[in-house]
């Protein structure tokens, strides 16, 4: 690419804030760079795990792991399930370190255990509340100004499902579309159910959802 006479390489990949987005927005190399950090931690927390208790081994796996498999895990939403399954590795392999589990034992009770959220449904916690703030505050702008409330102007009689705050969602043709966060956060608001929806309060909302 020439810009005003200088040739300008185009990169594969660039850091934003500390996410990795490549060209497709797979975001694989992002959670490949995620992935072998939280290896690292793990590793470290195996080996001196006989000297620590079970809630501060938590506490370190939340601090040191889960932080980091949270951090900016909105941009996963639709992203190729064998992307998100390297983070759900990681998150596994966590869970049998603080509880002392074998390797090779089933991850879904321990997660259960420790109350821990598996990957995908943390990405759509993630979602929900950051939509749930925004309706709320109306901040940030250029997100709010995407959650329009579903009207009813156009429905000849009043649905018993009008009084339900769902938000209007944009048409996409495209999967890569529907991605985006305008679709994305108020698609998985509408499919929560009406008891999570007609909340006031972010902690009875956070509460809800799980």
């Amino acid at each position: 690419m020439t810009i005003a006479g200088v040739d300008l390489p185009v990169a594969d990949e660039m850091k934003v804030l500390g996410v990795i987005l490549d060209r497709r927005l797979t975001f694989d190399k992002h959670v490949s760079a995620v992935a072998r950090s939280c290896n690292y931690h793990a590793l470290a927390i195996r080996h001196i795990r006989h000297l620590l208790t079970r809630d501060l081994a938590q506490t370190l796996a939340c601090s040191l792991i889960l932080s980091r498999i949270d951090y900016c895990n909105a941009v996963l939403h639709g992203a190729p399930s064998g992307t998100i399954q390297k983070l759900q590795r990681v998150q596994n392999n966590a869970a049998r370190i603080v509880v002392q589990a074998p390797k090779r034992s089933h991850a879904k009770p321990l997660l259960q255990d420790l109350h821990w959220l598996p990957v995908e449904q943390r990405i759509t916690y993630k979602l929900a509340v950051l939509t749930f703030k925004i309706r709320r505050t109306s901040t940030p702008a250029y997100l709010s100004r995407h959650s329009t409330h579903r009207g009813t102007q156009s429905h000849a009689r009043l649905l018993r499902s009008s009084s339900i705050p769902l938000l209007q969602t944009p048409f996409s043709r495209t999967s890569f579309g529907k991605r985006a966060f305008s679709i994305a956060a108020l698609s998985t608001w509408n499919s929560l159910p009406a008891s999570v929806l007609d909340t006031d309060s972010l902690a009875v909302f956070k509460l809800n959802l799980n």
